[in-house]
């Protein structure tokens, strides 16, 4: 196997856009591994109310299988948000007003972002399409221009009414991200940092979305909106109001996902207050994971390990029995299935499946193969992988080397086992080789400079 060199402290979310500064050096080689995934399919938890004091009772779901007329959409996503959350086993109770909706909702056990940084996995899940498929500048940061259709657009030409909130300073028009929202707003005051986050957005977030809410231009009719909250991401803020869970990196990390918690807990709140709540469906999710030195890698970008691709998903369904699905599923599907949800017809260029009937109890959900894509940028070299049964392969720049791992047996990725199962190797690389192949490769157009590009002879 190959070896890289580690790397030190990946940059997130926020690089400067450069095409010509020195590149961050490229992450390192995985030791050997364990998270928690099966390619089982779907045992139901008992359903339970919304847990908090405060909160009004939340009405009865509509008959099994069944949407309310006039849905709405809300989409929380919390960035940096890893898999290993209490709802999935992790011991300290971080998030418990997002544990007790989960158990109302249809949880998917094995949901993977798109890529392992946001400007990937969220220009994708925003197209519903591969971050290669895209056009994009090419730049770590970068922007989709404006004749890449995002799925917000779609709702709005149809008369739903689009909002959203975000917390970065990234998230400004122009990157493209902002494509199709009647009401799009950032957080006022932020400081901006290349290297890291250091403000504090999710009170001012929560404010902002009530707001937003409160306005009967934005919720008389069908809305869609969608609301980032940042803190998890680095720096990790210690909180005042907060469990002192210590002072390590995870234990810092604990504590801004128990403060993003406690801000959701009041958008919550304020939802299950409002006329439109009990026909407005919720679907949390994260735009990728976080590392705290797994595979020698910290924060996040750069790497497809399960602990940066995994991510909590689930829905919060009017009319969907709780339960939870274990078949691998990917943020391709998002776009689809809001567009059903909301009664938009679904352009057939979107790659993904609408999920809606998966949901609603009205198909067995099967196992699917997941592709998760990290194109090559200004600041990465290519990454790509497939999740298929058991098993997850990484491909290397240009396919140029593997590594393949046992997600039952091995869900941390310690083992590679790509000289040692090689039959199984040689069925997942013909496999990865096979869909990798239908995915249209669009060169960026502005950064000429890209990682890892090989020489020309």
């Amino acid at each position: 196997m190959r070896g890289l060199t580690p790397l030190p402290l990946a940059l997130l979310l926020l690089l400067a856009p450069a095409c010509d500064r020195k590149p961050p050096p490229t992450p390192g080689a995985p030791p050997e591994v364990t998270a928690s995934a099966g390619p089982a399919a779907s045992p139901a938890p008992a359903s339970s109310p919304l847990a908090s004091a405060s909160a009004s009772a939340s009405p009865a779901p509509a008959a099994p299988g069944k949407l309310p007329d006039n849905l709405n959409v809300l989409l929380l996503t919390i960035d940096s948000m890893r898999h290993d959350m209490p709802w999935a086993g992790y011991p300290r109770p971080i998030a418990p007003r997002l544990t007790e909706l989960e158990k109302r909702s249809v949880s998917y056990t094995r949901a993977y972002a798109l890529s392992s940084y946001t400007s990937m996995s969220v220009g994708g899940f925003l197209a519903g399409d591969y971050p290669s498929s895209i056009k994009r500048d090419g730049y770590f940061f970068g922007t989709y221009p404006k004749d890449v259709l995002m799925f917000p657009e779609r709702l709005q030409a149809a008369g739903v009414r689009t909002l959203s909130v975000q917390g970065h300073g990234y998230f400004k028009h122009g990157t493209g991200l902002s494509q199709g929202f009647d009401v799009w707003k950032i957080v006022p005051g932020l400081k901006w940092n290349a290297q890291t986050d250091e403000n504090i957005t999710g009170p001012k977030m929560e404010a902002m979305a009530e707001e937003l809410l409160s306005d009967p231009a934005n919720t008389s009719g069908r809305f869609f909106a969608w609301f980032h909250f940042l803190d998890p991401h680095d720096q990790y803020m210690p909180h005042k109001d907060g469990t002192d869970w210590g002072r390590k990196g995870r234990d810092l990390y604990d504590g801004e996902i128990e403060f993003t918690d406690r801000q959701l807990a009041r958008l919550l709140d304020f939802i299950d207050r409002q006329p439109w709540g009990p026909r407005t469906a919720i679907i949390v999710s994260a735009d990728h994971g976080e590392s705290f030195g797994e595979h020698g890698v910290f924060r996040h970008g750069f790497e497809l390990f399960e602990n940066l691709v995994h991510v909590p998903w689930f829905f919060y369904l009017p009319g969907a029995s709780p339960r939870r699905i274990d078949a691998p599923r990917s943020h391709l599907d998002l776009a689809p299935t809001v567009l059903e949800l909301l009664g938009v017809k679904a352009d057939p260029a979107l790659r993904g499946t609408s999920l809606v009937p998966e949901l609603l109890g009205q198909v067995q959900p099967l196992a699917h193969d997941v592709i998760v894509d990290l194109p090559r940028t200004s600041d990465n070299d290519r990454r790509r992988g497939l999740i298929s049964g058991k098993y997850k392969l990484i491909a290397y720049g240009d396919d140029a080397y593997y590594q393949l791992y046992d997600l039952e047996a091995d869900p941390d990725e310690k083992k590679n086992l790509i000289k040692t199962e090689k039959e199984a190797a040689a069925g997942m690389i013909q496999k990865y080789k096979a869909a990798s192949a239908q995915i249209r490769e669009l060169k960026p157009y502005a950064c000429d400079k890209l990682k890892g590009t090989p020489e020309k002879p």
